[in-house]
């Protein structure tokens, strides 16, 4: 009884270490909660983009991977991409804002 004790307290104690190391980042993989936090991040980007009355005609891509947000798309000016790197950037969570938006 007492050996299965000792195996049952090891299996906890591995499960939950193999828990922790799973949701742990690296440099190449967000860990879980960033995951969530960049989610709700392009989320917000988005819904913005849409309501302004100026850029919901286009289509700009958005992508967030550790608070870095990527824009990409076409739009028709300078004008365009600067007001919604704006807007990505006014976002609370937002560590900086690379623009790959192209005037055509």
């Amino acid at each position: 009884m007492k050996k299965r004790y000792i195996f049952l307290r090891c299996f906890f104690l591995l499960v939950l270490f193999a828990t922790f190391v799973a949701c742990a980042s690296t440099p190449t993989r967000e860990s879980t909660g960033e995951y969530v936090d960049d989610s709700v991040v392009t989320t917000k980007i988005k819904s913005l983009l849409l309501t302004d009355e100026f850029l919901k005609s286009f289509h700009i891509s958005v992508k967030t991977y550790k608070g870095v947000v990527k824009l990409s798309g076409t739009v028709d000016s300078k004008k365009t991409i600067d007001k919604a790197s704006q807007i990505a950037s006014s976002v609370k969570g937002v560590k900086s804002v690379k623009n790959n938006l192209v005037v055509e």
